[in-house]
């Protein structure tokens, strides 16, 4: 019975989140998905939105490869092969033949000795970060990383944690001399693509940073980048923000099945003695089954796609549509962001007026998430739109029809 007593306190912390505008509200439920056709990429319906087709501005799959018909064939033939589930972790019996070769697969696209597949990107940087923070580790990440870092620190407890400003490459310089006697081991932690404004680690900077204070720590600085959101969308071959940056350095790089690839999953990948140890050490490996055998097929696929003469075009499609929406919300006068990276945020810095664009933008049939406190810093809030390479020049115009229409009646 202390469910009753505990109810009351549970109503008013979500009555505060409603009256602070910071809840998150009923998820919109896609019911069907109407594929491309001519000018016009994919529509989506809504639940109890009868047929009012949405065009979806607030997806991950950056690549746009769900319709792909290899990506279908792929995982349809693996299902057949192999089952729809992996049946157990992978140390016991859940390891199939198409999980190493994605692995293998992983390792080469990013000239790197071995990968590890994980469930999740969010639990593969809880995995790795906590078995790489030692109670000798000083942590130094930016202010702006992803929750599943911030978290994965929290659960490492190391010896001594440092946050530098956004991108202030002065200030992480700062933390790494103030760090000298501290500890054995240094972890400088970043996002690639920070996805709430699409803007990218200066990763080229950070790893020379790093290599300056290398000597000066028994156990050296590790770089570890969570790219999660730019490989596969980001730098000239899909290659993420390493590419984009020319960095040489990243220790530790950890990206994601889940968005440009359009599966599910995530995984780390590195020097062969590292992956070996994550393996005997990370938790979130050790203890959870891994994707599925069809998930991992796919995903292989998605590579070969991205790698190949079409996969080369949807990049450069990509980019032109990312580059025609950004200039479109400037020419509306509207303030964003700017980076060739699909996300494209309009920055509204208003809790109340962001809610009201994002319920606009939904009636008229664009679905786009709406960014409050906590989830970015005070005075930073915002709509988040996500290109895909599935969107054309049609879906492009109509978003910032709406908007247009909008900026008639309220000034954002």
């Amino acid at each position: 019975m202390s469910m009753q007593r505990l109810k009351p306190f549970l109503t008013q912390e979500l009555e505060n989140l409603r009256t602070s505008g910071r809840a998150k509200g009923r998820e919109s439920i896609i019911t069907r998905i109407i594929p491309a056709e001519g000018e016009q990429g994919p529509r989506y319906l809504v639940a109890g939105r009868g047929d009012q087709q949405y065009i979806k501005m607030n997806s991950n799959s950056y690549l746009g490869l769900s319709f792909h018909p290899e990506m279908i064939a792929a995982e349809e033939k693996a299902v057949q092969e192999y089952g729809v589930g992996p049946g157990a972790v992978r140390f016991i019996s859940g390891t199939h033949a198409p999980h190493r070769e994605l692995e293998k697969r992983l390792a080469r696209f990013h000239s790197r000795e071995d990968a590890m597949i994980f469930s999740a990107a969010y639990v593969t940087v809880v995995g790795v970060l906590s078995s790489l923070i030692s109670a000798d580790t000083v942590v130094i990440s930016d202010e702006l990383n992803h929750n599943c870092i911030i978290n994965a620190i929290k659960l490492s407890r190391p010896a001594d944690k440092k946050v530098y400003k956004h991108n202030d490459m002065a200030g992480l310089q700062q933390a790494l001399g103030d760090a000298v006697g501290k500890g054995k081991r240094v972890l400088v932690v970043t996002d690639g693509i920070f996805s709430m404004r699409g803007d990218y680690a200066p990763l080229d900077q950070v790893c020379a940073l790093a290599k300056q204070y290398d000597d000066q720590f028994e156990q050296g600085v590790l770089v570890v980048v969570d790219d999660s959101h730019g490989v596969g969308a980001f730098g000239a071959t899909g290659r993420g923000t390493v590419e984009y940056t020319q960095a040489e350095g990243v220790d530790v790089l950890i990206g994601t099945l889940g968005k440009a690839f359009g599966v599910n999953g995530g995984y780390v990948t590195g020097d062969q003695t590292l992956i070996t140890y994550l393996r005997e050490h990370a938790i979130t490996y050790i203890y959870s089954n891994p994707i599925t055998v069809a998930e991992a097929v796919c995903a292989h696929t998605a590579l070969d796609i991205l790698d190949s003469d079409w996969g080369q075009k949807r990049l450069d499609h990509l980019r032109a549509m990312t580059k025609k929406f950004e200039d479109g919300i400037v020419s509306l006068g509207c303030e964003t962001i700017s980076s060739e990276h699909p996300v494209v945020p309009l920055v509204v810095r208003d809790t109340q007026k962001t809610r009201e664009l994002g319920a606009y933008l939904f009636e008229h049939g664009v679905l786009a998430t709406g960014l409050n406190y906590p989830v970015v810093p005070e005075g930073s809030q915002s709509i988040r739109f996500q290109v895909n390479a599935d969107h054309t020049p049609r879906d492009i115009d109509a978003v910032l029809g709406v908007l247009a229409a909008y900026q008639k009646t309220v000034s954002f």
